[in-house]
């Protein structure tokens, strides 16, 4: 039986996963690298120690293959820009979707570049996390290094780049930058002028599907794979997410929750939003994943535990237990709603539904009845309720969801699977895979190499380990709060402009 891998590029590390043609897993390896911030706003990583865990982790996985492989298909994080030079050194680092540093180009292309034109054609929301955004600061405010520039690639460019000595990059990461024409599938024009780039200056477009041979020699006794493997292009990790976990279909909805979250669905041609709230990219040429990126999700977890849990961290080690477990324990023991305590998520500023980078978190409603615990399950509801916000936007363009596919590290807690659950006022599962992004890319690959007739027979690959259906009293009571946690952002702009201001000018 074939083997195949699948890779994927992310924020905090690169996984291989090698699987078999019924999509079963038969081993991973990952590898982590530090996301390097340095200064305010700043959020860039090191390209060459990324390149360097692709190497490891296919490597790992190739070695305990019993079969030939196949082909190595790939995911890889969106928005990432690197600068290389004529030689495909780089110039930069890559620079992330949570780089910050662009915001008020986001702004100025907004209000008079042509901002909402832009988006309606290349489905990408004028933000900071948008390559579009960043190129266009780069040669504003940091020309000297603009300049030397050859190139403005992704990080999954810079590692194919590496492998074949090509620029190529696939039509689901182009249209992540802000500056690919959904309709004609090319660079659109006006977008490459407002970034200050041309054509040339960017890779060649192709589809997700197409695949790569002539593997440098070099690099074939590190990865243990013959030069004439495929290597397949593939697409980026939420729409391979979205495939990974059977979410193609009309009507099913994917929510992933990990360190940041989405919410996506799949259509048949590409969709914008009027109001600019969610993104469109490209699955294949009739796959587009619609949705919303949040920032907030697990890391807010992450800060509770860290800031606000030192007691219950203790705990936990003295009984040998998850420090998440036990604050999940505690905050089920509050009913849904917090006794009316709303807590919105916006640490890290927010893209969907907001796309405000200088959006801050609160707690609203806070009384002398409230005690931690209270916070404590405030927070994860903050965070559910905040991607249903996102849904909400998605809803009046395709219309309620039949089913939602929950992945994600807050898969794994019973407690938010429920949440999710009541919040959505819809049935819940949870795939058995976690490697949703690898399984996707491969799934691609396959069907890229002729090996499945359509992307739908994923359903026969992914099974179903938890199903959760809606509680009617926890429903009604989310019902009545969310159009409180709905309002409060847009009545707080002018408070987040100004808080942000003084947080920044604090900090010099």
């Amino acid at each position: 039986m074939a083997q195949m891998i699948g890779v994927d590029i992310g924020t905090t590390s690169t996984k291989a996963v090698l699987f078999n043609e019924k999509g079963e897993a038969l081993c991973r390896h990952g590898v982590e690298y530090p996301l390097h911030t340095p200064a305010p706003g700043t959020a860039e990583q090191d390209p060459e120690e990324i390149f360097q865990a692709v190497i490891k982790a296919i490597r790992e996985v190739t070695v305990q293959a019993e079969e030939e492989i196949s082909f190595v298909s790939f995911s890889s994080a969106m928005h990432s820009l690197i600068l290389v030079d004529e030689n495909g050194q780089p110039l930069t680092g890559s620079i992330t979707w949570a780089d910050n540093r662009s915001a008020g180009w986001a702004e100025k292309i907004k209000k008079e570049y042509n901002g909402m034109d832009i988006y309606r054609r290349t489905g990408t929301p004028i933000h900071p996390m948008s390559p579009l955004v960043k190129l266009a600061w780069l040669n504003a405010e940091h020309n000297d290094l603009f300049s030397k520039a050859a190139k403005f690639i992704s990080i999954k460019e810079f590692v194919f780049h590496r492998f074949f000595g090509e620029y190529v990059v696939d039509y689901s990461i182009a249209s992540a930058t802000g500056m690919f024409n959904l309709e004609n599938l090319a660079w659109d024009e006006e977008a490459l002028n407002t970034a200050g780039v041309t054509g040339v200056q960017l890779s060649k477009p192709v589809p997700t599907t197409e695949s790569l041979t002539g593997l440098k020699e070099e690099y074939t006794e590190m990865l243990g794979l013959p030069a004439d493997t495929p290597f397949v292009v593939g697409a980026s990790d939420g729409v391979l997410s979205n495939l990974g976990v059977n979410a193609i279909e009309p009507g099913v909805v994917a929510v992933t929750i990990g360190t940041s979250g989405a919410i996506r669905a799949v259509t048949d041609r590409p969709v914008t939003d009027p109001k600019g709230r969610i993104f469109c990219y490209a699955l294949t040429d009739k796959h587009w994943v619609i949705g919303g990126p949040v920032n907030n999700g697990g890391m807010i977890f992450r800060w509770v535990r860290d800031e606000l849990a030192s007691a219950e961290v203790e705990v936990a080690k003295r009984i040998g237990k998850d420090p998440y477990e036990v604050l999940t324990d505690i905050a089920e023991k509050v009913e849904p709603g917090s006794e009316g305590l709303l807590f919105h998520p916006y640490m890290a500023g927010e893209r969907a539904p907001l796309w405000n980078a200088k959006a801050r978190g609160s707690f609203f409603g806070l009384g002398m009845h409230h005690k931690k615990e209270h916070m404590i399950r405030a927070v994860l509801e903050g965070i559910v309720m905040n991607l249903y916000s996102v849904l909400l936007a998605l809803e009046e363009l395709i219309g309620s969801p039949t089913r939602v596919q929950a992945t994600g590290g807050f898969a794994r807690s019973e407690l938010w699977r429920q949440m999710l659950a009541d919040i959505f006022d819809q049935e819940v599962e949870v795939p058995e895979s976690f490697e949703s992004s690898c399984l996707g890319a491969v799934v691609l690959g396959m069907y890229g190499q002729g090996t499945l007739d359509s992307l739908e027979e994923v359903k026969s690959m992914v099974g179903s380990v938890h199903s959760h259906q809606p509680d009617e009293k926890a429903t009604e009571a989310y019902r009545r709060l969310m159009p409180i946690f709905i309002r409060l952002p847009r009545l707080l702009e002018s408070e987040y402009e100004e808080i942000s201001a003084y947080q920044e000018q604090s900090r010099l």
